[in-house]
């Protein structure tokens, strides 16, 4: 049996009966056709694509949990009909399509459900309708995926490929410019020589950085490579970071602290993550804070079960409606007015996806101007 032909004996033995699965109708003594109605209808409302079916009259003989949980507040309920909301319009309009034509229809659908949180994004929804008959009975199935995720997932691509371009273009426009400028021989002193190599040495290190991260978050998501576990302190881990970012911290003239056990922090793990876990957390803050007097806080305490690792920072903070956001790969906050380039928003999903390949978790809490504060849980072997 061909999958379309499966679907539609599927709508076709949930169109029988439209009490077969509701919760409590036993099924004993129902016949064949009401126990498949049952069987099905218990199946489908645990899959994660929306089922919806109806007759040619428009009534709604099944609607699954998920459909129900897509369309919210709008509720698809058995015995009656799809509503004439706006934001339902395009369900009505591919199972007339389906059911005008008698033949399959496929469309896209955007959604914008009222709803707090990440459910107040756009929806991106794939509908596909069919009709179905059997037994002197007909109607339309349509099942709904939500492409919300692959959506958001190109669009980041899209944004990243921009965004890099950019981040590797400038710095290759500015050293290309110096290189011309030294074969014309217009530099004729040691100090201007000096300083157009410091300018294409600075540049060609963010090219490198980009690069690394990038390589780095791609080894990370495909696992192409098993950890190179060992034993380090933490502490050690975390002044290596900071030296490799004194630069910043003199420019921003901010204040850090280290907390940490006296043994400094025993941790077993891939200690160039963790080296790239710190460096990414403790850099985040001094690039978001243009004003100088920043305060950074490092600390780190162990329990029997769970080593828990913090990064606290005063200064501008994350905004509530970017805080879902912040690990996710490409992501990137609004620049400020002055700031310079902040790279290609991989710096958190590579923290995020470390910390994950050690079997720890990582949050993040923002209070902005006041505190924010990211926490790394990470279990303890027995």
């Amino acid at each position: 049996m061909t999958t379309t032909a499966a679907k539609e004996r599927m709508a076709a033995a949930m169109a029988c009966s439209t009490e077969a699965w509701r919760p409590g109708v036993p099924a004993a003594g129902l016949g064949c056709a009401q126990e498949e109605c049952h069987l099905f209808g218990a199946l489908l409302n645990e899959v994660p694509h929306g089922v919806l079916v109806v007759d040619d009259d428009g009534v709604i003989l099944f609607a699954n949990l998920a459909v129900n949980v897509m369309f919210l507040p709008h509720q698809l309920e058995m015995g009656g009909v799809i509503g004439t909301a706006a934001a339902l319009e395009p369900l009505a309009r591919i199972m007339a399509e389906a059911r005008e034509h008698r033949a399959r229809a496929e469309s896209e659908m955007r959604l914008t459900l009222p709803y707090v949180g990440e459910w107040n994004q756009e929806h991106h929804y794939h509908l596909s309708a069919a009709p179905w008959g059997e037994a002197g009975r007909s109607g339309v199935w349509v099942m709904v995926e939500d492409r919300t995720e692959q959506h958001l997932s190109q669009q980041m691509r899209r944004d990243f490929l921009t965004s890099a371009g950019h981040e590797l273009r400038t710095p290759l426009s500015l050293i290309h410019g110096y290189i011309e400028t030294l074969k014309s021989g217009m530099i004729k002193n040691t100090s201007s020589l000096v300083r157009c190599l410091e300018v294409m040495e600075k540049h060609s290190r963010r090219m490198m950085r980009i690069i690394d991260d990038m390589l780095t978050i791609s080894r990370l998501e495909t696992q192409d490579e098993p950890l190179k576990t060992e034993t380090f302190l933490v502490r050690a881990c975390v002044q290596d970071a900071l030296e490799h970012l004194m630069p910043l911290i003199e420019v921003r003239q901010a204040t850090v602290t280290v907390d940490f056990p006296p043994d400094g922090g025993v941790l077993h793990g891939d200690r160039f993550y963790w080296d790239q876990i710190f460096t990414n957390l403790i850099e985040h803050p001094l690039k978001e804070n243009l004003r100088s007097g920043l305060r950074v806080r490092i600390s780190g305490r162990w329990t029997p079960h769970e080593c828990i690792l913090m990064v606290e920072d005063n200064g501008v903070g994350i905004r509530a409606e970017d805080l879902p956001f912040v690990f996710k790969r490409f992501h990137q906050t609004a620049k400020k007015p002055g700031q310079e380039g902040k790279g290609t928003g991989l710096g958190l999903s590579i923290v995020k996806r470390a910390v994950e390949a050690h079997g720890g978790g990582v949050e993040v809490e923002s209070t902005p101007g006041v505190r924010t504060l990211f926490t790394i849980r990470l279990p303890l072997p027995d």
